[in-house]
C-alpha cells in the first residue's frame, strides 16, 4: 500500500489528505499536526474576539473525529515532524509519548506560516498578542472579556481616559494596518475599547490602490479609531506588563497590544531536508507543487506560487490558494496530475461599515519589473439604480498596460453591502484571462435597479481608462 504523509493539519495539508483518500480509498494517508485544531478558519478569528461567533469551534469545518472515522484518514494531533529525511523517505515526529518514524512514498509540506515579530523593545511584555492560531484568538477573546468585567470606574488606573468614547473598556493599540489590523480594530471598537492603530507606511491596506487605502483611513477615523500614520513603534512600556506604546513623537498608554505586522512562511523544516526557497523566501514549487526534492511538495502559507500577471514568483498566504492546491496536490498523489493554477492575488477586506477588495497589480514598479508600462483611473459611481430608494457609492481603481490595454489590477471600496467585493470578481477574470480595458468595457454584466446601474461601476473604470489609452 503507498503512503501519503502530510505535515500540517489546516487548509491545504487536510484539503490535499481528503482529496487524495476520495479519490484512492486504498491510500494510506497520515497527517501529522503540532497543535489539537484542524481544518479551521483562522479569518474567522477577529469576529470570534469581536463576539459575533460564540465558540471556536465554530470556525472548524471538519472535526478530528469525523477525518478519522468518517473519511479513513490517519490523523496525529499533538505530533510535531521534526525532521525530514528524503532519501529515505522518512519523517520524524515528536510527541508526548516520544519520538515516532513514519516512511511516505509521497509528502507534503503544509507548515503554514507564523505571525512576524517585530524587533522592537518590550515585544515580549505581557499583554502583547498575535493573532495567528486558535489559541491566540483564545487568549485575545479571554482578555477581551476580562476587560469587559471591570469598567473604569471600578479601575480608575487601568489606562488613559477614552478620549473618544463615553466610556469604554480602556485603551489599546493595533501595531500595523494590513487586513488583521483593519479587522481587530473593528473588534476591539466594538467591544467598547479605545483603538490607537499605529502604521508605518503612510497608508493602510499596503496592495490595495491609494484611492482604496484613503477611504479606509478616513472610516477608521470616523469610527472613532486613532489613526497614526508614519508612525515606526520605537518601543512597548512596562515593567512585565505593556504599559504604553512609544513612536518617535508620541508615547500613549494602553492596556493590550496586537501585533498584525504580517507573517513569515515556516521553511525551517524544509530547509534542512534540503529543500530550495524561492525569491519570496518561501518554499519553491513547480505548477504541480513539487519541490526540488521528488515526490515531495508543499503547498498553502508555506509556499510561493506564480503570479498570472507577471508570470513571476509570488507570496499571498491566503486561504484559497491554499484550498485549491492542496486539492490539486492530493489528486496528483492519487494518480491524476493535476496543476494548482497560478494567482492574482485577489483580496477583500470589511472594515467597520465598508468593504474593501484587490486584485492583480496596482503597483506601478512591480507593473514596469514586469515589463509593463502602467496606467492607472480612478471613478466613483453609483452602486445601484439612480432611483431606487437605496445604494452609495462605489470607488473604483483600474490599472492597465498603456501598449496592450491589458487589465493588470485593480481595487474597490464602498459601503457595505453595496458590493465592491462582488464587483471585483468580473476583475479578477478579466486579469486572469488576460483581458484588454476594451474586452472589459463590453463585458454583459447583470443588471437590475436593486443590484446595480445599467453600467457597471467596473465597465464604466473600464471605459474612462479605455479612454485615457
Amino acid at each position: 500500500m503507498s503512503t501519503f504523509v502530510v505535515i500540517g493539519g489546516d487548509a491545504a495539508g487536510m484539503s490535499a489528505a481528503s482529496k487524495a483518500k476520495r479519490d484512492d480509498p486504498d491510500l494510506d494517508v497520515v497527517v501529522f499536526e503540532k497543535g489539537e485544531w484542524v481544518s479551521y478558519g483562522a479569518c474567522g478569528l477577529p469576529y470570534y474576539i469581536k463576539g459575533e461567533i460564540q465558540t471556536l469551534d465554530e470556525l472548524v469545518s471538519v472535526t478530528p473525529k469525523e477525518f478519522r472515522e468518517e473519511r479513513d484518514i490517519d490523523l496525529r494531533t499533538g505530533h510535531e515532524v521534526i525532521a525530514i529525511d528524503p532519501t529515505n523517505r522518512m519523517v520524524v515526529a515528536k510527541s508526548d509519548t516520544g519520538e515516532t518514524q513514519q516512511p511516505y512514498d509521497s509528502l507534503l509540506i503544509a507548515t503554514g506560516a507564523r505571525s512576524m515579530i517585530p524587533s522592537i523593545d518590550g515585544v515580549d511584555l505581557e499583554g502583547v498578542y498575535t493573532l495567528g492560531s486558535m489559541t491566540d484568538g483564545k487568549e485575545l477573546r479571554d482578555f477581551v472579556a476580562r476587560s469587559r468585567e471591570s469598567s473604569p470606574i471600578e479601575q480608575p488606573d487601568r489606562g488613559p481616559a477614552c478620549h473618544f468614547l463615553e466610556s469604554c473598556s480602556g485603551a489599546v493599540a493595533v501595531v500595523g494596518g494590513g487586513y488583521i489590523g483593519v479587522e481587530m480594530a473593528e473588534a476591539l471598537a466594538a467591544n467598547d475599547f479605545e483603538v490607537h492603530m499605529f502604521q508605518r507606511g503612510s497608508h493602510v491596506l499596503k496592495g490595495f490602490s491609494e484611492a482604496t487605502s484613503d477611504a479606509v483611513a478616513e472610516h477608521l477615523r470616523e469610527q472613532d479609531v486613532a489613526l497614526y500614520l508614519d508612525a515606526e513603534v520605537r518601543s512597548f512600556d512596562g515593567d512585565e506588563s505593556v504599559e504604553a506604546v512609544r513612536t518617535a513623537d508620541d508615547r500613549i498608554e494602553v492596556e493590550m497590544v496586537l501585533l498584525g505586522t504580517g507573517v513569515r512562511p515556516r521553511t525551517a523544516l524544509a530547509e534542512d531536508a534540503g529543500i530550495d526557497l524561492g525569491p519570496t523566501g518561501a518554499i519553491s514549487t513547480d505548477r504541480y507543487r513539487e519541490t526540488n526534492r521528488p515526490n515531495i511538495y508543499a503547498a498553502g502559507d508555506c509556499a510561493e506560487v506564480e503570479h498570472v500577471v507577471t508570470g513571476e514568483p509570488t507570496y499571498v498566504p491566503l486561504a484559497l490558494t491554499a484550498n485549491r492546491h492542496g486539492r490539486a496536490i492530493g489528486q496528483t498523489v492519487a494518480g491524476t496530475p493535476t496543476e494548482g493554477g497560478a494567482i492574482a492575488g485577489t483580496a477583500a477586506v470589511k472594515a467597520f461599515d465598508i468593504e474593501a477588495a484587490r486584485s492583480g497589480i496596482l503597483d506601478h514598479e512591480t507593473a514596469r519589473d514586469a515589463g509593463f508600462d502602467p496606467i492607472t483611473e480612478t471613478i466613483e459611481a453609483k452602486s445601484r439604480a439612480g432611483y431606487y430608494p437605496e445604494g452609495g457609492t462605489v470607488r473604483v481603481t483600474l490599472s492597465a498596460d498603456r501598449d496592450s490595454g491589458r487589465v493588470l489590477g485593480g481595487s474597490l471600496v464602498s459601503e457595505y453591502g453595496e458590493g465592491a467585493v462582488h464587483r471585483s470578481h468580473a476583475l479578477v477574470g478579466a486579469i486572469t484571462e488576460g483581458t484588454t480595458v476594451r474586452e472589459l468595457s463590453n463585458y454583459d454584466l447583470a443588471y437590475a435597479p436593486p443590484f446595480n446601474t445599467t453600467w457597471d461601476p467596473i465597465l464604466t473604470a473600464a471605459k474612462v481608462l479605455g479612454g485615457k489609452i
